[in-house]
């Protein structure tokens, strides 16, 4: 691309600068907060992690891509599995064995980008095809798709169990509150379609604003949370050995750990986009294996004081295509942003009062758009399903990991439904007859 305003190591004027760096921030947001309330984490300690772990980003690659971290929706399932859900009050039971998780992860990227630094990127091409990847990112997105429309449908009452005696939970359908998902589910589609501009670039955090007007207006909205809250406030830290022990397992490995071999792929795939709209290389230079230990770095430093996995930014990379402007400056304006932001208690509270059928409003878009984008995957890089050994790989996948497929060995030990399907495709794709051997030279 051309006609670029800020290049990458321009320094814009301070207002400009500022006001750059807000609209990066605004760009990932939306997608950044919403995670750990799905998964019950805290917002605030997403945020200020998301602007950590892209400085660590930034420091890694020599500040040569203007990449921005968010937090990674490919973790949704596994976190809330191995963290045992969530309880009455919206908060992981266990959040200690997803932030475990979330540091192996981190691991694994790191001995993923030494073996590249050695050996370099070709065999990791042939080991995640897109006939794999792909599939594996549609079961991400389809599997979630059920807890998408439970949230924007149905909200949770106390009823007396006539049995027991004992008042418990259940779900139950609420009109208003599918209004309000419907409304901001509309909204983002609004922005994402008819807006061509910067607008475009922020669907999920307009269409989270338009819900949450909606919810206020129809009496849907509670704030208490908000009035309470002071205006300072630290973020809700999970140190390993102070919050919770720190106790790995393998059941939190095989959950967490497969899900990388759609995380790397993702990474590659925006470092080619990123790197065609700042007409650089970035696979050579700084080189994939920075990238990478970058991406895996902040992840594990994210994970070490409670925050979600990260990953980088489409959002960001869109805003970039959009203002022409690759300022790693404006990246770090951002990071810095999120990070004092993740302190005001005020603005923190007022996330946690978002009605969660808002968010399921815009989950129905954004786990869709996921599933979409495997399907992309496949369909961009030409897979032949011509072939009975791509249609078996898929067909697998796709019903293995949406079907919630599960190898018990014990009781305390298993493998299951999308890290299972990851595996097995990946096992597949190595040993059926018929594998494309040519793997493209990135210029």
């Amino acid at each position: 691309m051309t006609n670029k305003v800020i290049d990458i190591h321009e320094k814009p004027p301070g207002g400009q600068l500022i006001t750059l760096s807000f609209q990066h921030m605004f760009a990932m947001f939306g997608s950044t907060i919403l995670v750990p309330q799905l998964v019950g984490l805290s917002p605030a300690i997403a945020l200020l992690t998301s602007g950590i772990a892209t400085i660590i980003f930034l420091l890694v690659t020599q500040f040569k891509v203007p990449a921005y971290l968010g937090s990674s929706f490919a973790f949704i399932t596994p976190m809330l599995l191995v963290s045992g859900g969530l309880d009455p009050e919206g908060a992981a039971v266990h959040p200690g064995n997803a932030m475990i998780g979330a540091m192996a992860v981190g691991l694994v990227y790191a001995v993923v980008s030494l073996l590249i630094y050695k050996s370099g990127y070709k065999w990791i091409m042939r080991l995640l095809p897109a006939v794999v990847v792909g599939p594996v990112i549609m079961v991400i997105g389809l599997g979630l798709a059920g807890t998408a429309v439970d949230m924007a449908m149905n909200i949770s009452v106390e009823q007396l169990n006539p049995d027991t005696g004992e008042t418990e939970l259940v779900k139950q359908y609420s009109g208003w509150h599918f209004s309000a998902a419907l409304v901001t589910l509309f909204a983002a589609i609004i922005f994402n379609v008819y807006f061509k501009n910067i607008l475009s670039a922020m669907p999920i955090l307009l269409g989270l604003v338009v819900g949450y007007i909606y919810s206020a207006i129809i009496g849907i909205v509670d704030f208490t949370k908000v009035k309470e809250a002071s205006w300072f406030a630290l973020p809700d830290f999970l140190i390993p050995g102070v919050h919770y022990e720190f106790h790995v397992t393998t059941n939190i490995l095989l959950a967490m750990v497969p899900i990388v071999i759609v995380t790397i792929s993702e990474h590659i795939g925006h470092q080619l986009v990123l790197g065609k709209i700042v007409e650089r290389n970035y696979i050579k230079d700084p080189g994939l294996h920075r990238s990478i230990l970058g991406d895996g770095l902040g992840t594990f430093v994210s994970a070490l004081i409670g925050g979600p996995p990260k990953t980088t930014y489409g959002e960001n990379i869109g805003v970039l295509g959009i203002t022409k402007v690759y300022s790693v400056y404006v990246i770090m304006g951002a990071a810095c942003i999120a990070i004092l932001l993740s302190f005001f208690g005020k603005a923190m509270a007022l996330v946690q009062t978002i009605p969660t059928s808002v968010l399921g409003g815009i989950s129905i878009l954004l786990f869709g758009i996921i599933a979409s984008s495997g399907l992309r995957m496949i369909v961009d890089n030409k897979v032949d399903f011509g072939k009975n050994r791509n249609m078996v790989i898929a067909s697998v996948i796709l019903v293995v990991g949406i079907g919630g497929a599960a190898i018990r060995f014990s009781e305390t030990f298993s493998i299951e439904g999308m890290a299972l399907a990851a595996i097995i495709g990946v096992i597949l794709n190595l040993v059926l007859p018929g594998r494309d051997k040519n793997i493209e030279e990135f210029e």
